[in-house]
């Protein structure tokens, strides 16, 4: 499951320009802050209808955001609680920067909320670092894993690296080798789950992978903006509700 050989031996021949784009993004990207607000909340009203935990690297902290009330945490609890009719607990846990690895450090030493659902948006800093496929598989199913044991999370639904090839902020070759490292990512991943039941795959939005990306994302051109986000947890809020109408609060 290491990289393909066209793809490799794109990267050792490409590699004096591409460590050379590398640190010309770090130098030049425009650093954004994480979104402000709190990590952790209500929202809707009437009888408890989920308890959700969010779990990422910058687009889960909403980098490109003013306010979680508009980044992934805030649109992916409002749009379930407008789907199921009540109220979602909700707690986020990311950081930019974060990779898998970071990622399932802090789930072991945070102090998690009970939840029924765990949300992972992973992968972008596990493509930038050259983490292996079978390494990341087993990363998110090492943070799978713990979500049930400390949570209490009985579905997990793992949103795909998104589309980087796309990434305005991103020179070619650089975006190109970058972007299919993150598709390689996702078919593991979706090879990896194709059987299971308790976990599940979901794609970026159509819109996020067309010639509209760039006006979905922040002014960095590597996070989405506020009607990035907007799309982005309409489609998993649309999954959740069609696939998991048995995860609520009342039903525990």
């Amino acid at each position: 499951m290491s990289l393909s050989l066209p793809l490799t031996a794109a990267k050792i021949a490409l590699a004096p320009a591409l460590l050379w784009q590398g640190r010309q993004v770090r130098r030049r990207a425009l650093r954004l802050p994480e979104a402000a607000g709190a990590r952790a909340g209500v929202v809707g009203a009437g009888e408890a209808a989920l308890r959700l935990l969010i779990v990422g690297d910058s687009s889960g902290a909403g980098v490109g955001a003013a306010h979680q009330d508009e980044a992934l945490a805030g649109r992916l609890s409002r749009a379930l609680a407008d789907r199921l009719g009540g109220s979602v607990h909700w707690q986020l846990l990311a950081t930019t920067g974060h990779s898998s690895a970071d990622a399932l450090q802090a789930v072991q030493a945070a102090e998690l909320a009970p939840a029924d659902l765990l949300v992972t948006a992973l992968g972008v800093n596990d493509v930038v670092g050259q983490v292996s496929p079978r390494r990341w598989l087993d990363l998110l199913a090492r943070i799978d894993a713990l979500a049930r044991q400390r949570a209490g999370v009985r579905y997990t639904l793992h949103s795909a690296v998104p589309p980087m090839h796309l990434f305005p902020l991103l020179p070619q070759p650089l975006r190109w080798l970058l972007g299919a490292q993150a598709a390689q990512l996702n078919r593991s991943l979706a090879a990896a789950l194709q059987d299971r039941s308790d976990r599940g795959l979901q794609a970026m939005p159509h819109l996020m992978g067309a010639g509209s990306a760039a006006a979905l994302m922040a002014e960095d051109g590597f996070h989405p903006g506020p009607a990035g986000y907007q799309l982005w947890a309409e489609a998993l809020a649309e999954r959740l509700a069609r696939e998991l109408p048995q995860i609520t609060l009342s039903s525990r």
